[in-house]
């Protein structure tokens, strides 16, 4: 089955407080979108990916792409408002032989090929596919109000909470419908229009490391796991460098 990406990068971040837009910041001296498209990209299930970015970016992402050798890039093409507006740019380039549509934020650069596998062969069997990770904190409802702040108004059993991400991969068919019939609604995620449908999306257990960069402080974090991937990798090629001389 053919499966096309769209990786939603045209966010500001005004939350990072940088000058740099966000998905242009740089982890291990490479920006984080190249990161995010590098791991996409070097999924055998994955076939062509289209990028959604800021207007002003397009340039920008273009010459990074051509510098880093980003494989499997079909189009470069702006964002819109919000991001629903951006994907819904997205889908409107996909081929007509297309079966399955995997969306990915592009501040998510530690999506890796196994995830990627896993959910695609999910949406391939059930239509609709979501990864996520059971919440670790407790979570309360709290309402505000003007006359006396902040209350809590109930504590919310966790074992049945997750913290979901992407990717998040459908059917063509299901995800073109919801953007037709849902897609001017105020959407946190490409699964909640899909489950407007009346769908059951299947849920796979993803990565507590599989972070979206949204503050400063998810920077930092980035940057940690990023140094312990690459001294993990660095470690694997000098046993495998040594077995081989040994032989």
């Amino acid at each position: 089955m053919k499966t096309e990406a769209i990786v939603a990068a045209a966010g500001v971040g005004k939350r990072l407080r940088a000058k740099t837009r966000k998905p242009y910041l740089k982890i291990l001296g490479k920006p984080i979108l190249i990161h995010t498209l590098q791991a996409v990209s070097s999924s055998t299930d994955i076939n062509k990916i289209i990028v959604v970015v800021n207007r002003l970016d397009k340039e920008l992402c273009c010459a990074l792409v051509k510098k880093y050798k980003v494989k499997k890039i079909k189009a470069i093409i702006a964002g819109g408002r919000e991001r629903r507006d951006s994907v819904r740019n997205g889908l409107r380039l996909l081929d007509k032989d297309t079966d399955l549509v995997l969306t990915h934020d592009g501040v998510r650069p530690f999506i890796d090929r196994q995830l990627i596998k896993k959910s695609v062969g999910c949406a391939k069997r059930f239509g609709a596919c979501i990864v996520g990770v059971p919440v670790k904190a407790t979570i309360k409802k709290v309402k505000t109000q003007k006359a006396k702040g902040k209350t809590v108004e109930a504590t919310l059993d966790r074992s049945n909470l997750w913290e979901i991400q992407t990717p998040q991969v459908f059917k063509k068919g299901l995800i073109l419908k919801a953007y037709e019939r849902f897609g001017k609604i105020r959407a946190t995620d490409d699964s909640m229009l899909v489950e407007k449908l009346g769908v059951k999306v299947r849920a796979i257990l993803g990565s507590y490391n599989n972070i979206k960069i949204t503050t400063p402080e998810d920077l930092v974090v980035a940057r940690v796991i990023a140094s312990e991937r690459s001294e993990r990798s660095n470690l694997k090629r000098e046993i495998a460098s040594a077995l081989r001389a040994s032989q």
